[in-house]
């Protein structure tokens, strides 16, 4: 356990007694955030992480100051870490970046939901190696130079603390022309992260140009962008630390010329992925074969995309008609849409239509060595620790997609497994749904790995074979794997249990925010957010709680279902406020859209209505409709363990959007 917070006013006084060869060590300057941060230079002797926490740490919250923690880092010195923040920052903070260890040498982050026993901080001659900053809430973006119609611009990634929205200024704004540089603005971004967001622009450019994407906010809350129209009153550009707007001028080019970037990869041999192509009048990317260079014009074609508008688009993914059954090198080939129907006519009118874009009589295409085995792409997302979603899967004989955790790094083969898909059938699969065997407690990364099906009984035998059966599927001797951060705000574990109707005790809880365990009965599901809960926990800190008595102010007095669900402490008074602010203030923690809880069934001792013994029936023919009751233990039996995601979940979801925009509001 942390043994209070003695060094952290002096953590950058400490910094040159700990920056000795050998010893842990931290440097982390000031900046603006949007959700992430960047810690300069790290060294970790043996492995470990580099956590950030807030202010509150310096008043004591040595669990509930944690915002944020990055991946394993291996022993040696890391520089330009990115910790990306799973608990925003609201404010302008100071904010501390600590090395932890990896006590239990599982490479996952454990200090909060193990109550601080598990990957403590790192410390030199008694004091807590870390570092300061001050760390001002706004927004981060990047541009990279780029072609364009002069209609529209692909800013590569955005971040934003509190939402708004990307505007594109011309070079005008360095000579003071505020308002008018502006050629465009996009769509209202919600907080957070935001990749290749297409910006229109309604006064196109029509040279090269230096172009300014700036990041503005939302300041009236009203999700359109009234800067211009307000002079400046309202949603204003976010600003850095030293007040300047948050701006990365970027050159642009206005061509006629089209693109294509196609890497080398591994497919399943139904789709491939086309890192980047631009169009300048719209159109198609195809995906030919090595027999075009035989002159098979048309043979060659194996897939073409959708259509795609004039301008420049990135990981686009073409479905392949024509499926590839060994490896070849394809070539992805730009072809206009000559006839302005949007659809692709090459091959049917044997060329007269939608020919391929040339530059200089060249045919504007690139090539990649593409290897038949499988693909897998996941993206970062929230999860109760129950499940989490593969983007896409492409197999080339079926299989599975088995999730990982980090400890596969240290070559933990088989326990490293923390669960796997439904069998799939060889093609591309989207949205694929994976159940873990033990619920998750900790954020991590993860990673999904693409397995075979050797012996073709549909059922996934890697482990309990010891490797001998499913194994991995492979490209150029490496396993087909892809990661992503799997964020856990919260879990809960309710289990069935039989009592007088009074208590309930949820198994376990994690808050890594503190806050509270509700319990709402059946009614839920009919959409009785708030008439539904009958009692709530006391206050619970950050951490994990084990056997917690929930005493209900309306006991049950017949068997129900009910649903422990986990709430935070919005406004930090360590009370639940919940139902008397009409869900404005603490809220339920949420992961995929979905309230965090979990389903159980509870037996109320001396209830003997089952709605059949006595024989009574709902028609006079002794036929009996399935009771309300039945119907929540078909919702429960087909939910499972994992609540996020079922049918009430519909019933809570203008509630999480009420209360967010409550949040920022304050």
């Amino acid at each position: 356990m942390l043994a209070g917070t003695a060094g952290a006013a002096g953590a950058t006084d400490a910094s040159p007694a700990i920056a000795q060869d050998g010893q842990a060590a931290v440097t982390f300057d000031g900046q603006t955030s949007g959700g992430s941060t960047v810690v300069d230079e790290v060294r970790l002797p043996e492995g470990g992480f580099v956590t950030i926490h807030d202010s509150s740490l310096g008043d004591g919250a040595v669990l509930g100051s944690v915002v944020g923690s990055s991946a394993y880092l291996e022993s040696g010195t890391h520089e330009d870490v990115t910790v990306h923040l799973e608990k925003p920052l609201s404010e302008d903070d100071t904010l501390f970046a600590m090395a932890h260890t990896d006590s239990d040498d599982d490479r996952v982050y454990s200090f909060v939901s193990s109550n601080g026993e598990a990957d403590g901080p790192y410390t030199v001659d008694g004091d807590i190696v870390m570092a300061d900053a001050e760390v001002t809430v706004s927004a981060d973006l990047e541009m990279s130079e780029q072609p364009t119609t002069g209609d529209s611009v692909v800013v590569d990634r955005v971040e934003l603390a509190e939402g708004g929205f990307v505007t594109v200024h011309d070079s005008t704004i360095a000579d003071g022309a505020v308002f008018e540089s502006i050629r465009g603005t996009s769509t209202y971004l919600e907080a957070g992260v935001h990749e290749n967001v297409r910006v229109t622009l309604d006064d196109p450019l029509t040279g090269d140009e230096t172009v300014y994407p700036m990041a503005h906010r939302d300041s009236n809350d009203n999700e359109a962008y009234d800067f211009a129209t307000s002079e400046g009153a309202e949603d204003g550009p976010y600003a850095n630390g030293n007040g300047d707007p948050v701006m990365a001028p970027t050159g642009v080019t206005v061509s006629d010329d089209a693109a294509v970037s196609f890497e080398n990869q591994s497919t399943g041999g139904s789709s491939v992925v086309v890192d980047e192509i631009f169009v300048p009048e719209g159109g198609f990317v195809t995906m030919h074969d090595s027999t075009i260079a035989d002159g098979a014009v048309f043979e060659s074609i194996r897939g073409t995309s959708a259509y795609l508008e004039a301008g420049l688009h990135r990981d686009v993914v073409v479905h392949l008609d024509d499926e590839l059954d060994e490896d070849d090198t394809l070539f992805g080939m730009a072809h206009q849409d000559t006839n302005d129907n949007n659809k692709y006519d090459f091959p049917a009118s044997e060329g007269e239509e939608d020919g391929p874009y040339t530059t200089d009589g060249d045919i504007v295409m690139d090539d990649g060595d593409v290897t038949v085995s499988a693909a897998v792409s996941a993206s970062a997302q929230s999860s109760d620790g129950t499940t989490m979603t593969i983007d896409r899967v492409d197999l080339s004989e079926g299989g599975f997609v088995t999730v990982h955790d980090a400890s596969l790094f240290e070559g933990d083969v088989f326990g490293s497994v923390v669960g796997t898909s439904e069998y799939l059938e060889a093609g591309t699969h989207e949205n694929v749904e994976v159940t873990f065997d033990e619920r998750l407690t900790a954020s991590q990364t993860v990673v999904p790995m693409a397995h075979q099906d050797t012996n073709g009984d549909e059922t996934y035998d890697f482990a309990a074979s010891e490797g001998e059966d499913d194994g991995p599927y492979t490209a150029n001797g490496e396993a087909v794997v892809d990661t992503a951060k799997l964020t856990v705000p919260a879990t809960v574990d309710a289990m069935d249990q039989e009592g007088n109707g009074e208590t309930i005790t949820v198994e376990s809880v994690t808050l890594h925010d503190g806050g509270f365990v509700t319990v709402h009965d059946s009614t839920l599901a009919d959409g009785a957010v708030f008439d539904s809960v009958r009692g709530t926990s006391a206050y619970l800190g950050p951490g994990t709680h084990e056997d917690v008595e929930i005493t209900l102010d309306e006991p049950l007095t017949s068997d129900d279902d009910v649903f422990a669900m986990a709430h935070q402490d919005t406004d930090a008074d360590e009370a639940y406020d919940f139902l008397e602010s009409e869900g404005a203030a603490d809220g339920p923690y949420a992961a995929a859209g979905g309230p965090i809880m979990s389903p159980a069934s509870i037996t109320v001792e001396g209830d003997d209505t089952d709605g059949m013994d006595d024989g009574s029936m709902d028609g006079e023919d002794g036929s009996n409709e399935m009771s309300d009751q039945d119907g929540d233990d078909e919702m429960a039996e087909e939910s499972g363990d994992s609540v996020p995601g079922f049918g009430i979940t519909a019933a809570l979801v203008a509630l999480l959007g009420a209360a967010a925009i409550a949040r920022r509001a304050d």
